[in-house]
């Protein structure tokens, strides 16, 4: 028996294995209003777009002031960690205001869609909260990847965040550096010169372990030449020349080079230990691990870096976690 507004009352006869089901609240969902908040959320990705590149221009293109790196990086932190004194900065879409409703609906709903007139309250509140959902989730996103094209070394803006150093396991990617290669820039910023792409291996005593393609151990061997030659004019133009010269640049760094496939590593002057000459073969995988175990190498962020050696990987698929 139910009970209407009116105060009558119904009754009902049930056969056996009949049920009573409300009305209204079965069947398929509806798709049609589905689309309609599908296009208004996709509409309000655009206007988020939209503002967030404008905003990105005051903060981190061409009408900010002073240095934006420092800038960039703060802003990917406090999206990472929900930071709201940087985030209540960015361009949002208020769903509590009304204003917008109708201007926004007529712009955006597809053909065939229900006209204003016809949306319940319960429908005008759904389509606004689609327009400023799809808003503010697009300005994060382009928020964000305005960041990651400012750190880049090479304007991409790919998340490279797998490749934080404190993210970085043995088996998977990173990208490497000396600690001894932090450098201040013209800004005053410490900055790595160059990166080496690779894959960690070990950690050896705290300093990490890699291995790495032809490509990146050239480089290496032509970081380690350039940072010789570096020293050596800086003797010079302190006067110091001739066989002093070359003994205390090779004193002071090893000599490297590639001998075919092998590279030649002579640290005798280094240690004083006429034994101390290395010569490093790539493995059965064609890789290189130059001067692992030797060398204090770290991991550091691809955003600190001027300049990358090697294809930046793109994150390890895990396999996924067994059910319990």
């Amino acid at each position: 028996m139910s009970t209407g507004d009116n105060g009558s009352h119904l009754s009902m006869c049930l056969d056996a294995g009949d049920r009573v089901r409300r009305a209204g609240h079965a069947g398929p969902p509806d798709t049609g209003w589905q689309l309609v908040l599908d296009a208004l959320r996709a509409a309000g990705a655009t206007a988020g777009r939209a503002a967030a590149q404008w905003w990105a221009q005051e903060t981190l293109g061409g009408r900010a002031v002073g240095g934006v790196r420092p800038a960039a990086l703060q802003i990917l932190d406090a999206l990472d960690d929900g930071d709201p004194a940087v985030l209540d900065g960015l361009p949002t879409a208020d769903p509590y205001f009304l204003g917008d409703d109708q201007a926004r609906y007529a712009e955006a709903a597809p053909p065939g869609g229900p006209a204003w007139q016809e949306l319940t309250a319960h429908r005008v509140d759904e389509a606004r909260w689609a327009w400023c959902g799809g808003f503010d989730d697009a300005v994060t996103d382009e928020v964000a990847r305005q960041c990651r094209i400012v750190l880049h070394p090479t304007g991409d803006d790919r998340d490279l965040s797998h490749l934080h150093p404190d993210r970085v396991r043995p088996g998977g990617p990173g990208v490497f550096a000396g600690d001894w290669a932090w450098t201040p820039n013209a800004d005053g910023e410490m900055r790595v010169p160059v990166g080496f792409a690779g894959t960690l291996v070990d950690n050896w005593n705290g300093w990490a372990v890699f291995t790495c393609t032809r490509q990146v151990a050239e480089a290496i061997v032509a970081d380690q030449q350039a940072a010789r030659g570096r020293y050596r004019k800086h003797l010079a133009a302190h006067g110091v020349a001739g066989v002093q010269q070359d003994r205390m640049v090779d004193e002071s760094m090893a000599r490297m080079r590639f001998d075919g496939d092998v590279i030649d590593v002579d640290e005798t002057r280094v240690h004083g230990d006429p034994d101390a000459v290395d010569r490093i073969t790539a493995g059965a995988d064609g890789r290189y691990t130059v001067m692992g175990r030797s060398w204090t190498w770290i991991a550091v962020h691809p955003y600190d870096c001027d300049r990358i050696t090697g294809d930046i990987p793109d994150p390890v698929e895990q396999p996924p976690t067994p059910a319990a």
